[in-house]
């Protein structure tokens, strides 16, 4: 069954990465649904092993009719083993909520001095959110083999903007970003901070990015 979350009309980070994908088109390298597809199956892992049936190979929800291997499962399995090891990463798993959405439908956005709101309002779904420590954080599959080149990856892919935009609609403080490599199986940690130097990237961007999408998808519907 499709997550209803995917249904929901307010606005998400991936619709802003789709905007702009449509307005500043690039190449791209390498079987994005199946990086999409064991993204969704190592989170599964971590944060509902309830969707996740080792005997036949597959992930209830977005990629239920998926065809994953034996060795898929085998990698995935092997990332998490790493995720828990680590100190902090199992203490955040002990006490997050799963998969928790946080919604707003007055969420203010300034681009350039001028403020405005999306006319559906913004929502994102979390893989970790720690309420009593006002924060959260996020893992992701990755082909970097070191700290730089996961920091490099999370510059690529625009995961500094996320985490604004997940940080401000829920009002959180800090945030971790948190890499699992594909390759050796190394962890990965980036702290963020409300105000520091990623942070106030990741808001630029999206505040950007916002504007672009309230100009050419709010004001095109009205």
């Amino acid at each position: 069954m499709i997550d209803p979350y995917y249904n929901r009309k307010e606005v998400s980070n991936s619709d802003l990465s789709s905007l702009k994908e449509l307005l500043y088109p690039k190449p791209t390298f390498g079987d994005k649904q199946y990086a999409y597809a064991f993204g969704t199956l190592l989170d599964c892992m971590i944060t509902e092993p309830e969707k996740v049936d080792y005997y036949s190979l597959t992930v209830d929800g977005q990629y239920k009719d998926y065809r994953f291997t034996a060795a898929d499962f085998e990698l995935a399995k092997e990332m998490k083993k790493s995720y828990m090891k680590d100190s902090f990463c199992k203490m955040m798993n002990e006490q997050a909520d799963f998969q928790s959405i946080s919604v707003s439908h007055d969420f203010p956005i300034v681009h350039n001095e001028f403020e405005f709101q999306l006319s559906a309002g913004v929502r994102c779904k979390w893989d970790l959110l720690v309420r009593k420590w006002n924060m959260g954080g996020d893992i992701k599959s990755t082909m970097a083999k070191t700290q730089k080149e996961f920091e490099q990856a999370c510059d690529h892919f625009d995961y500094f903007r996320s985490r604004a935009w997940y940080m401000d609609i829920e009002g959180t403080d800090r945030d971790m970003l948190i890499g699992i490599s594909k390759v050796n199986q190394q962890l990965f940690k980036i702290p963020i901070t409300r105000g520091d130097k990623l942070y106030n990237y990741g808001k630029a961007q999206y505040q950007e990015l916002g504007f672009k999408y309230w100009l050419y998808v709010d004001n095109f519907a009205a």
